[in-house]
């Protein structure tokens, strides 16, 4: 029997993966590469230290944990000649879609050996959720891994990575087709580029939107704005991480109880309420940014009062300090 690495998004994956009985090891990438900063100019050691200070700032995890995970993610990336065949097992959303280019940017500019396969399966079933007669059908996905695709990974995550949005944008002009799912994550994170109505990212205004309509209890927030995505992409930690933005704004845009805190998982006595702020910044006579001070990462691109961006929603284009 062949050598296997088995590559994929996260845990939930690996264990429907070894109840199939898939053979080989696997290797968790376990990475929120559309939250916080992935600049350009660091080899992948020296961006997993970036990545892991970022999710322990995020309080995510120790830093320990969290360095030691990267660390051995990183060598069993390095040790992959070690097997005859590797195989790239993914989804069609944007969480998916960037660890894709990480990885074959990665391959492009470490080729394996002659005598190693690798290969990808893709497709838009969601593996986690998958049963494990279902996982082993996707086999049948299975596609080689050609120049066409290194290609395209690369300048992809070199546009991912670049300190202005506009890289990424022009790729949507580009012939993508090697990789079928990314032209609309690409779209996706733009989108959570600051809006030229109010300011709000589109999670954001589907968070704020739905508490506006009267849903108080933050899962069922982020339950409803999950059904508003084509494709889920968003864990339940970096949705919080919007929803206290809103609470710890000064003025807020949305409030608790007196006394009780935003947690995770969410207690029952976490009612969250608009405030009249909130309702004007839905509105667009508020804006977002005039509110908070723009700090925030989107791959390269550091957003602040000098360098903000915008996506354009009506003519879907990004746009410099509108």
């Amino acid at each position: 029997m062949k050598k296997v690495l088995n590559i994929t998004n996260g845990n939930s994956a690996v264990k429907i993966m070894r109840q199939a009985d898939i053979p080989g090891t696997f290797l968790s990438w376990d990475d929120v590469l559309h939250d916080g900063p992935v600049p350009a100019g660091l080899l992948l050691e020296e961006l997993s230290k970036v990545r892991a200070q970022f999710i322990v700032e995020c309080g995510w995890g120790d830093i320990q944990n969290i360095s030691n995970s990267f660390n051995e993610r990183d060598s069993k990336l390095k040790s992959c000649n070690e097997n005859e065949k590797i195989i790239l097992w993914y989804e069609h959303d944007l969480y998916d879609q960037l660890q894709i280019i990480q990885i074959l940017d990665w391959f492009c500019h470490h080729p394996v050996d002659n005598d190693v396969e690798l290969s990808i399966i893709c497709t838009d079933n969601y593996l986690g959720r998958l049963s494990p007669d279902e996982l082993l059908g996707l086999f049948k996905y299975e596609e080689p891994v050609t120049e066409k695709h290194l290609s395209l990974a690369s300048r992809s995550w070199e546009a991912f990575r670049a300190p202005s949005p506009k890289p990424l944008s022009d790729l949507l002009e580009s012939d993508t087709s090697a990789l079928p799912f990314l032209k609309g994550a690409i779209t996706r994170l733009l989108e959570e580029y600051p809006s030229t109505f109010n300011g709000l990212s589109r999670t954001a205004q589907q968070a704020l939107s739905i508490i506006g309509n009267g849903e108080k209890r933050p899962l069922r927030v982020f339950g409803e704005s999950q059904e508003l995505e084509e494709s889920t992409f968003l864990g339940d930690s970096s949705f919080w991480l919007i929803l206290n933005s809103f609470l710890k704004s000064n003025p807020p845009l949305i409030t608790l109880p007196a006394g009780i805190e935003l947690t995770l998982p969410a207690s029952p006595d976490q009612d969250l309420t608009i405030t009249t702020v909130g309702q004007e910044v839905l509105a667009g006579k508020k804006r977002w940014l005039d509110i908070v001070k723009p700090d925030k990462w989107i791959g390269g691109v550091h957003l602040t009062t000098a360098n903000t961006w915008y996506w354009d929603s009506v003519s879907s284009s990004i746009k410099r300090n509108y």
